[in-house]
């Protein structure tokens, strides 16, 4: 009797590994392409200026992350609709294209800020960004218009596990561990308006508006079920923490080194460079090869999720596993911000420092109005029925739509006053 009971629960185990795995890709996917370019300036930033002091903003960065991509998952599953598509259903036509004019010119900065992450890694390794940057640009638009979901999926879930290669270079720079865990237990927080914009920066980059339309478009094109919940939120889960893992080991790596000899630096590329006379040649290749894993990712997702919500929000037909007659308007959005992007980086002495600030500006106007959107909507019984928020989810998501807002005015504050 008990080896019948075994091999039963045998069985089942077996089988619900082979549900997740299955179901696995969405949250992974979602949570590791916040580590990209910007995210990765970011956090190295962070490290080489503050040392281990910035690491515990890494704990509510998490938890907004987890509550709002649950909300995500939750509203696909439920719906079967997209959230640009809830969003024009629930707010209207002018409030959706005002919406999406402001997301779209935002995400050809963010493109364009991942295609100067790509030149930037490879310079680090002697090529040049007018040999990289089409190449690389090339590879994406092959992936996605001659591929489909399932090898798409594949491939940004290896990019996924690659950003792992940060903790070789945080441990070659042997960090203080009794230093940090001090830093995570009791914080220190300083009144200054450079120590509360790297604050912002790091909660900030963890959230992306396009993140949430690409997050709730990847659960529907998967054709994920109310059944599969659970498995979903276990896969959201391992995104967060993949997020958060790689996002300690980058500052750790740039607070070991950097900050130990006072080295300032103003981007990712710079972080690469000093890397090397601090924690040897090896340090410095994994982490330029890291950038550019992170950049080429998010080179691919970001200008994929842009299509998908600006043709869902207008009615168009969207989606990598359609052929190009059948959504004509999704490739063409497509290709053209790729195009855009690889453009403006190929500029001798392009812009690229005033581009990002600007599309920071634009994300962080376009953000709140996104979460509210989302709030209303999922908050809505005939629209998710009896999968509405509870008040434990309404009591995080508004405090991290409040948050978010200040944050945002203190981040107009300082960029007007300085």
């Amino acid at each position: 009797m008990l080896g019948k009971e075994f091999k039963a629960s045998r069985r089942t185990l077996f089988r619900n590994f082979a549900i997740f795995f299955a179901i696995l890709g969405p949250g992974l996917i979602t949570g590791s392409v916040d580590n990209d370019a910007g995210g990765i300036t970011t956090y190295s930033v962070a490290g080489a200026v503050y040392g281990y002091k910035l690491i515990w903003t890494l704990i509510p960065a998490f938890i907004v992350l987890i509550v709002i991509q649950e909300m995500n998952a939750r509203m696909g599953i439920v719906t079967g609709k997209g959230l640009a598509d809830l969003i024009r259903e629930n707010s209207g036509l002018k409030v959706t294209f005002f919406i999406f004019v402001g997301l779209l010119i935002a995400d050809i900065g963010n493109s364009t800020t991942e295609f100067a992450g790509v030149a930037g890694s490879m310079e680090v390794l002697g090529i040049s960004k007018y040999i990289s940057v089409p190449i690389a640009g090339v590879a994406v638009w092959l992936l996605v218009v001659k591929g489909n979901y399932k090898i798409a999926e594949r491939v940004f879930i290896v990019f996924s596990l690659a950003l792992f290669m940060y903790i070789i270079s945080a441990l070659m720079g042997k960090p203080n561990w009794s230093e940090i865990g001090q830093s995570i237990i009791y914080p220190k927080v300083e009144m200054n308006t450079g120590y509360l914009a790297i604050v912002i920066g790091v909660i900030g980059t963890t959230i992306a508006p396009w993140m949430q339309f690409y997050m709730q478009s990847s659960v529907i094109e998967k054709g994920l079920k109310k059944e599969n919940y659970r498995f979903v939120m276990l896969d959201i889960l391992i995104g967060c923490l993949a997020t958060v893992v790689v996002a300690f080991f980058i500052i750790v790596a740039c607070a070991s080194t950097m900050h130990q000899q006072g080295i300032i630096i103003n981007e990712a590329k710079d972080a690469a460079l000093a890397l090397k006379p601090l924690a040897g040649n090896l340090a410095s290749v994994v982490f330029a090869l890291g950038l550019f894993i992170a950049s080429i990712f998010s080179a691919t997702i970001l200008p994929l999720a842009t299509a998908f919500y600006v043709c869902e929000a207008f009615g168009f037909e969207a989606g990598i596993d359609k052929k190009w007659k059948e959504a004509p308007e999704f490739f063409i959005l497509y290709t053209g911000i790729l195009i855009i992007s690889m453009i403006i980086i190929l500029i001798p002495d392009a812009p690229l420092i005033k581009i990002t600030i600007v599309t920071q500006v634009l994300n962080g106007m376009l953000l709140p109005v996104v979460l509210i959107s989302m709030m209303r909507v999922v908050n809505k019984k005939k629209v998710m029925g009896e999968y509405t928020n509870k008040f434990v989810n309404n009591a995080v998501g508004w405090s991290a739509v409040i948050v978010l807002i200040v944050l945002t005015v203190l981040f107009f504050g300082m960029s007007i006053f300085g």
